[in-house]
């Protein structure tokens, strides 16, 4: 495990930057995450990528509001990430909506991982495949009214699922990732 780098999707520095290794990138161009700010997330770890010196072969997406409370190991295996299984996202549940952007002739909806972009532990070379497909699919689920609408909060976690899949990239799930206190 190397260190922890924060990316930093506001354009410019804040007052943490003294507190943990920053990566300063830009937000989306103005209006359009149309006032979901989580759409910046995508566009970041494609400006991360593409940018920073990433030594490390992995890579670990966690949020601010994840707390480690044991050493975290590498629960990746080679080729396959691995992700904690978010219990509500069902893909088969929205097979009209996730058809729009995962064509049947990429395969079955079982293909797409019941996940969001974090926790994950993936492979940097993968990442770096996905993250603009993530970053494209989550624009075009915004844009698509009824998809935005049955998705709400958790449509760029949706966005990161079906990239995966787009990608042939299956994610080991790990339910002892994470706690979750509630489910939707």
């Amino acid at each position: 495990m190397g260190g922890f780098t924060r990316i930093l999707h506001s354009g410019k520095p804040d007052d943490l930057m003294d507190e943990m290794p920053t990566f300063v990138v830009d937000p989306l161009p103005r209006g359009m995450d149309k006032g979901y700010v989580v759409l910046n997330r995508p566009w970041a770890f494609v400006q991360w990528l593409e940018k920073a010196t990433i030594e490390e072969d992995y890579v670990l997406m966690a949020e601010p509001d994840h707390i480690f409370v044991h050493p975290l190991p590498n629960l990746a295996h080679g080729s396959y990430p691995s992700a904690f299984h978010f219990t509500y996202i069902r893909p088969s549940a929205h097979e009209k909506l996730i058809r729009r952007f995962y064509p049947e002739e990429k395969g079955t909806l079982t293909n797409i991982d019941p996940i969001g972009n974090s926790p994950v532990i993936i492979l940097k070379s993968q990442l770096e495949k996905i993250a603009p497909t993530w970053m494209n699919v989550s624009l075009m689920m915004k844009n698509d009214p009824e998809t935005d609408k049955s998705f709400g909060w958790i449509l760029e976690m949706y966005g990161y699922a079906v990239a995966s899949a787009l990608h042939g990239v299956q994610h080991i799930l790990h339910r002892e990732f994470m706690i979750q206190v509630s489910s939707m």
